[in-house]
């Protein structure tokens, strides 16, 4: 499972459990099990997509189907192939023109170790608008579910687009105060990888 990825699940508009998959699944089920009287959602932090999980049974029982859930188990895992899995180093066909193939061969060591440093540096200075654009558009899908019949949802969703994140947050000042300071973190989040991408593409 991705250990580095967080969660928080909302019973109604308000927050009852944040932290990693295993907390918060064992959070909600505890409390629906006690008799929670709201419909509880559990949104992925990083994206801003809804979690289904089966709570049925003891703990244990949870945390067992938890560990096969579909998209949470380590790329290595759903990988097959040749090349060194261990490593996590898997083959592929690539198609070149010929002039990519010789300028490949012309770079320093082999043409794999040249096309990895040629991601990797594309991936790196893409990487913080990339981020950027996976929280915010994580936090209108949060909205979407959580916000969609509060006021100023309209106005608020343009001006998160329009990454007016000062407006964003006067209008919505008066929304339920777990949704709206779960919305600012994202802002924040938001606003701090935009920064930080600017700065990248200046140093370039």
């Amino acid at each position: 499972m991705e250990h580095d990825r967080t969660y928080t699940a909302f019973a109604g508009d308000r927050r009852v459990v944040a932290g990693d998959l295993k907390t918060v699944v064992l959070g909600v089920k505890q409390r629906i099990d006690r008799g929670e009287p709201s419909t509880v959602l559990v949104f992925d932090d990083h994206d801003g997509s809804q979690i289904d999980f089966d709570l049925r049974g003891t703990p244990d029982e949870v945390l067992a189907r938890l560990a096969a859930y579909p998209g949470l188990m380590p790329d290595a895992a759903r990988r097959a192939g040749p090349g060194r899995p261990k490593l996590g180093v898997v083959c592929r066909e690539v198609s070149l023109l010929p002039r990519h193939w010789t300028w490949l061969e012309q770079q320093p060591g082999s043409i794999s170790v040249a096309l990895r440093k040629l991601i990797d540096d594309a991936r790196r200075r893409g990487q913080g608008k990339q981020l950027a654009r996976t929280v915010r558009d994580g936090a209108s899908k949060f909205m979407w579910a959580m916000a969609g019949n509060l006021p100023n949802f309209e106005e608020a969703s343009r001006a998160l687009f329009a990454s007016d994140h000062a407006r964003f947050k006067g209008l919505i000042h008066d929304w339920p105060v777990d949704i709206r300071d779960y919305l600012e973190r994202r802002v924040d989040a938001c606003a701090r990888l935009e920064r930080e991408a600017t700065d990248a593409s200046s140093a370039s």
